[in-house]
């Protein structure tokens, strides 16, 4: 029992942590009817009904399907590679980065197998690495991209137009980033692949629910459609198509958020921490976010500085800036790692050092192009 304990903590470590927090701030701050003005009750809907969606949509098998056609098109292993690498920094902007990575990465390696075993050798961590890169990135341009845009632009009350040019710049950079980097590592590397074609036995029916459902949850984050009248349409929907997509949506996000509404509700009624919080971020937001993400991650941290302070562009940009650096910045990051380290554990040390050098380097060049435009 223990041993399934302390597996299930490392597994969800950020979980863990957010509950004991919200645990110990309970002791301060005793339960009382204030706790309920706590959650944010618009984003755990629309993040619940998103992610019901997002798992239907893996479960037709579309996007393994237009990536097999696009892969089946491609010349060259540069072209291949650059398939893999856009497949995650566009589709990440619409289906969150988690879904992206667990979606394409096993394909990557997949692929690359397909090239011999001297060029997976060779491609394999860097490849993985940008589409870990492309996927946090791209993500940032739209709320629906990731879990802590999805939350900050609810709490702001921004235009989406406003919040879609203030990432447009970072995004733009970031695809040239990528663009350069995956032709870079394709250099003098010769191979031929041969993808096999691609069954195309989809259901249309079901990817036509899950689109008019995606529509409705686009809706809901716009203010068009209730929150709540968009998950109910959307739980009431999967239960009559496939219920069973309720066991695989992960629950442990929206216990974290809850956990960290909790504690950040108990801790702004505090002084002492109020005053100190409010010191250390106030006019310093977006150093304060993407030095917090290193530690805690992005998400966690999205949510416990907007509780000191309501420079949300600063935290926008700072927490998905932040995704960069370290292996837990973005917690999407942990998945690649993952995969990676299931199909090649002698490359586990390879590829945290080129992750975490790749990605410090990276983070130092868009905090300087913050500081440039920003």
């Amino acid at each position: 029992m223990n041993m399934k304990l302390l597996k299930f903590i490392r597994s969800e470590i950020v979980l863990f942590i957010s509950a004991v927090l919200a645990v110990v701030s309970v002791f301060i701050i005793p339960p009382d009817r204030e706790y309920a003005g706590y959650i944010n009750y618009k984003t755990i809907c629309i993040l619940f009904a998103l992610m019901a969606v997002m798992e239907g949509f893996k479960k037709t098998g579309v996007f393994s399907t237009v990536s097999g056609i696009l892969l089946e098109r491609a010349k060259g292993i540069r072209t291949v590679v650059l398939i893999l690498v856009y497949l995650c920094f566009f589709l990440s902007m619409f289906i969150t980065n988690d879904v992206s990575l667990i979606t394409f990465v096993p394909l990557s390696i997949a692929v690359l197998s397909m090239a011999g075993e001297s060029v997976k050798k060779r491609l394999l961590v860097p490849v993985i690495v940008i589409q870990t890169v492309a996927a946090n990135l791209g993500s940032m341009l739209f709320p629906m991209g990731n879990p802590q845009n999805l939350y900050l632009y609810g709490i702001s009350g921004m235009k989406l137009r406003k919040f879609i040019l203030l990432l447009l710049p970072y995004t733009g950079i970031a695809f040239a980033v990528i663009t350069l980097w995956s032709v870079f590592i394709c250099k003098n590397v010769s191979s031929e692949i041969k993808i096999p074609q691609t069954e195309r036995n989809l259901s249309l029916r079901q990817i036509n629910i899950y689109s008019g459902l995606f529509v409705i949850c686009v809706l809901s984050v716009a203010g068009i459609v209730h929150y709540i009248v968009a998950m109910v349409f959307v739980v009431a929907v999967i239960l009559i198509s496939d219920r069973k997509i309720f066991r695989t949506i992960d629950y442990s996000l929206l216990l974290t958020f809850i956990f960290l509404f909790v504690f950040i509700g108990n801790m702004g009624r505090v002084d002492a921490v109020d005053s100190f919080l409010k010191g250390i971020t106030n006019g310093n937001e977006f150093i304060v976010s993407v030095l917090a993400s290193q530690i805690i991650s992005n998400v966690p941290c999205a949510i416990l500085l907007s509780g000191f302070t309501d420079n949300y562009q600063a935290l926008i940009a700072g927490t998905n800036i932040g995704g960069l650096g370290t292996l837990i910045a973005s917690m999407a990051s942990l998945i690649s790692f993952k995969n990676a380290a299931k199909e090649c554990p002698e490359m586990k040390g390879r590829y945290f050092v080129y992750f975490t050098v790749s990605n410090i380097l990276l983070l130092l060049l868009f905090v300087l192009i913050y500081f440039i435009i920003g």
